[in-house]
């Protein structure tokens, strides 16, 4: 479908909606953690040429853009999914059910974890 030097981008054969586009890197990497930070401006300059692309092509209202890494991850090579949007489509929020910190304290907490292994 497109392509630029750092990736590629083709139709989802079981799209979310119909326009639902896969852009992968062409090197071979698993996960968005593995991809090369010198790898990160090229790839994520070209799903947003595709998230523009596909809004304005197909007259969408937005787009929906997500990467999975290992846990429901179908192909074990790095793929972003760029879905188009309009309004009133049934999609809503994330396809998971959501969950509630029980306190303030305990948001920091998982915060403050996240945060002490950052670097």
């Amino acid at each position: 479908m497109a392509s630029c030097d750092s990736a590629v981008a083709f139709l989802d054969i079981r799209p979310v909606f119909k326009g639902h586009v896969l852009v992968a890197p062409r090197s071979h990497v698993v996960t968005l953690p593995d991809l090369p930070s010198s790898e990160l401006a090229p790839y994520f300059g070209f799903v947003q040429t595709v998230a523009r692309a596909v809004e304005t092509g197909l007259s969408a209202g937005g787009t929906f853009v997500a990467i999975n890494n290992k846990v429901s991850q179908s192909v074990p090579h790095l793929h972003t999914h760029v879905v188009p949007r309009t309004k009133g489509d049934g999609l809503r929020g994330f396809f998971w059910p959501r969950t509630k910190y029980e306190s303030d304290d305990e948001a920091r907490s998982y915060a403050e974890k996240i945060a002490a292994v950052m670097s």
